[in-house]
């Protein structure tokens, strides 16, 4: 299995990056992993709707240009549906069992996915209700997708 993590911006804070690293380490046990990072769009302090739209609209193309083919998509996104840990573990072996053993998740900058974006993704997914900041929700992601791994191969990690 080729897992994705596909994110608009750069991780900056060391906590964050320690996080991820070992995360993305204890995947590696069970699948291939790479985290793509594209540019995050630069906006003016208060951009407007237009102005947001078309940041959302150039990092959208960005994000699709790195999904590698034949790739299931999960766009993470507020209005996504929420799983929990069981349930994403069900939906990664449905992917693999329907030939999809490519799977890429999307993460947006803090204004979101354009609709470019939510419209190609296989499933749409939502952390929770509450907003969290996107270089977290790259945390929460991987440990998530570390846990999903763990239940599908049986280990103890999920309690």
């Amino acid at each position: 299995m080729n897992i994705s993590i596909i994110c608009s911006g750069r991780m900056k804070e060391d906590y964050y990056k320690a996080a991820c690293a070992e995360y993305i380490k204890r995947i590696g046990a069970f699948a291939n992993i790479t985290v793509t990072e594209i540019n995050e769009e630069r906006l003016s302090d208060k951009p407007s709707d237009a102005e947001i739209r078309a940041a959302l609209d150039k990092e959208g193309k960005a994000l699709l240009a790195a999904v590698p083919p034949q790739s299931a998509v999960a766009a993470l996104c507020i209005e996504g549906k929420q799983l929990d840990s069981p349930a994403l573990a069900d939906k990664i072996n449905d992917f693999a069992i329907n030939g999809k053993s490519n799977i890429a998740f999307l993460i947006g900058s803090s204004y979101g996915l354009s609709e470019e974006v939510k419209s190609r993704a296989d499933i749409r997914l939502s952390m929770s209700k509450m907003t969290f900041p996107h270089r977290l929700a790259r945390v929460m992601l991987l440990e998530q997708i570390y846990r999903a791994l763990s239940i599908s191969a049986g280990r103890r990690y999920h309690k």
